[in-house]
């Protein structure tokens, strides 16, 4: 593979291209418009490392335009010169030049280096090596050598594929996943809020073609959000409260457009990396990639670009309609159920992409399934919902939904439906330290956001007559533009080309995919029991939904069973119960069953005993809960008479090692009255999923 100089952009700027490669230097000097090819048995598997040599450019670029546009963005987003960020970096030209402009912007504000003197303070670079390739270790640490340069402070973090490394259908999907999980660490480790990528106006329309091939609605086409709310897959506590960690993703360039890119790098004298593999067929994106490259004008740019924003303004006015429908029409219950007043709700009122859309953030919130609902289900939810009043049920989207008991159909019911394949794990929580506490970063986020809204209330999509493209898919969406004059007839017939292009390619990768997974069939269901016993003071996160926690306690409350007549005074007090010893006794999570509540209504048939020594055992003394247990199951089974018999499927429950029932949480059922459990419904993603701005 030879080592020679290309062009870089559209520009006349000469870049030097190097590969990671023993084989003697070989130079050549390509034409003007040359771009390398690479075909899908030839992709190099080394990076290409650019420099800009002699250019004349170097001087022409307007570094304070670049600058001031940063800034603006910035600003909207909400993030403050003393917020601390993090970025996200490949060392390609994209995710170079947001680190010159990061770097630049940070110490406009004048805050400063860190400790070392070295580094601008409260900036950090975190690059991935993904490990795919045996090149990739030096070629990370070159390109954190490259960062540093600039005056930011790197981490570079290995991937650690323990299920093997991702075959190559899914290794850009993969790959993707692995990184993001990667930064949402790394932030968490540094207590970092933000997180600024790269990604600019050319992928925005990768995607919006990508997405109008494969037939995607209106709020799809919208592209990538400018900023979004990513919750952690890890819960932390903090400050005498349970946390789940979240990061705002920024995308910053997205005004920007790939030759911006290159400029910034260029007129910041930075070196940057090029990807073979991202122009390898392969790809989807790479494809299309390819293929609007070669329909580079001005005039399909911006109109593309237009559309776009169309779908943005359109994407804005749902997302505010079904934010205010959330906030009128739903309660969430503590055991972990959601109610939809659908008087309140007046779903005849409603344009069906705004009803669609409000269900699904609903049913995304119950089951944790961050799942798009589309096709066939999508209308039959519509159809439900449209219905009043409602008189069935239905499972859909890992939710059971029903009326709601004695609200004569004007309520319906969304319960997380344990029979559908669902996010079953359960977890133990990472728990800061006294030190640590002082440094929880909840708060800033929580600012950053605020300051981010307030700059979006004034720019509202106040009426139905600014959002053009409501209920369209995407060739509708494109007849639209056309008759509007967003777009020319030929940016129309060049958009429907690459749509039938790429829809050719999907239709044969689909073809492709199946046939091999014809035998693939099954899916997990929520598991009864926690995969590991829960010992003493230890916490879980189950289901992605409830706090679990339990430990035993030698101090007795008198106040349990107030009102009852056997008050159980002989309690009161230091336990020594029969049937709790700290040492052996642990617990186990599952979700409730028909049997549970039949097995309370027994327990409270129980005689009990008038005689407080017949409550003891011989020579040791020690209680048997009997009467206890009886009492607690009466005022358990109180409780559970106001809870729907559809929610209680999904309320957590701890048992023994041998499946005796201990303690239901949220009801108050317990067997022993040393043993203190508690649940606490804490989705890990909020009604409505988090904050997000299309601006």
């Amino acid at each position: 593979m030879a080592r020679g100089l290309v062009l870089c952009s559209q520009t006349r700027t000469i870049a030097k291209l190097s590969f990671f490669l023993s084989y003697p230097k070989l130079w050549f000097k390509p034409h003007r418009h040359h771009r390398p090819c690479y075909g899908p048995h030839n992709i190099p598997s080394a990076r290409v490392f650019c420099h800009c040599v002699n250019s004349q450019t170097l001087n022409l670029v307007d570094m304070a335009k670049y600058n001031e546009a940063f800034s603006r963005r910035m600003a909207m987003a909400g993030i403050k010169h003393h917020n601390s960020i993090a970025l996200g970096v490949s060392g390609g030209p994209d995710s170079m030049a947001l680190c010159v402009l990061a770097a630049s912007w940070k110490t406009e504000g004048l805050y400063g280096v860190d400790n070392s003197g070295k580094f601008i303070d409260g900036l950090l670079a975190i690059i991935v090596d993904h490990g795919l390739r045996s090149e990739s270790k030096d070629e990370a640490s070159l390109v954190g050598n490259r960062v540093s340069e600039i005056g930011i402070r790197c981490k570079i973090v290995r991937c650690d594929w323990l299920n093997g490394k991702p075959k190559q259908g899914h290794l850009q999907e993969s790959a993707r996943d692995m990184r993001y999980k990667i930064f949402q660490d790394v932030c968490m480790q540094n207590q970092i809020s933000v997180l600024l990528v790269a990604h600019h106006a050319d992928d925005q329309a990768e995607l919006f073609i990508l997405r109008s091939s494969r037939d995607s609605g209106v709020l799809g086409l919208a592209g990538m959000a400018f900023t979004s709310q990513v919750f952690s897959s890890h819960t932390n506590f903090c400050n005498n409260d349970w946390k789940n960690h979240s990061v705002l993703l920024v995308r910053p360039l997205l005004d920007f457009s790939k030759e911006d890119m290159y400029k910034i790098c260029q007129g910041s004298n930075r070196d940057w990396v090029e990807d073979p593999t991202n122009r390898s067929p392969l790809f989807a994106r790479n494809r299309i990639r390819a293929s609007l490259g070669n329909l580079l004008s001005g005039t399909f740019n911006s109109e593309l670009q237009a559309v776009i924003s169309a779908c943005r303004r359109t994407r804005i006015y749902v997302d505010q309609i079904c934010n205010s429908l959330i906030k009128q029409s739903i309660t969430v219950m503590d055991q972990g159920y959601a109610v939809i007043n659908l008087k309140t709700l007046n779903p005849s009122k409603i344009e069906d992409i705004c009803l669609s859309k409000f269900i699904t953030l609903v049913l995304q919130f119950v089951s944790q399934r961050q799942r798009p609902i589309r096709g066939s289900t999508s209308k039959l939810l519509l159809q439900y919902i449209r219905t009043i009043p409602c008189k069935i049920s239905l499972t859909a989207a890992g939710c059971y939904i029903c009326p709601a008991p004695g609200s004569k159909g004007f309520e319906a019911l969304v319960c997380c439906s344990v029979y559908c394949p669902l996010p079953s794990n359960a977890e133990s929580f990472r728990t800061f330290s006294n030190v640590e506490e002082k440094h929880c970063f909840s708060d800033e986020l929580e600012q950053i956001i605020a300051n981010g809204r307030s700059y979006s209330n004034n720019n509202l999509v106040t009426d139905s007559s600014q959002a053009q493209f409501l209920d369209m898919r995407s060739q509708s969406v494109l007849d639209e533009a056309r008759r509007l004059d967003v777009i020319s007839e030929s940016t129309y017939r060049n958009i429907i080309s690459l749509q039938r292009e790429e829809v050719s390619h999907f239709k044969s990768k689909t073809d492709e995919v199946a046939s091999g997974c014809e035998s693939k069939q099954g899916t997990e269901h929520i598991a009864a029991f926690l995969s590991e016993p829960l010992l003493p003071g230890q916490t879980c996160y189950f289901m992605n939904r409830f706090i679990i926690s339990w430990k035993l306690s030698k101090e007795i409350s008198s106040n349990w069973f107030r009102g009852e007549p056997l008050s159980l005074s002989y309690l009161q007090g230091d336990c020594h119960c029969c049937c709790v010893n700290e040492d052996e006794m642990v617990a186990k999570v599952r979700t409730m069953i028909d049997a549970d509540w039949l097995y309370l209504a027994e327990l409270t048939k129980w005689p009990h005993s008038d005689n407080f020594e017949a409550t003891r055992l011989p020579l040791t003394g020690k209680i048997t809960c009997l009467d206890y247990s009886r009492l607690s199951a009466k005022v358990a089974l109180k409780s559970l008479k106001s809870i729907p018999v559809a929610a209680r499927k999904s309320m957590p429950l701890l048992v023994d090692d041998h499946g005796r029932l201990l303690s239901i949480p949220s009801i108050g059922f317990k067997h022993c009255p040393c043993m203190k459990a508690s649940s606490v419904f804490k989705p890990r993603v909020p009604l409505g999923g988090g904050h997000s701005s299309f601006l």
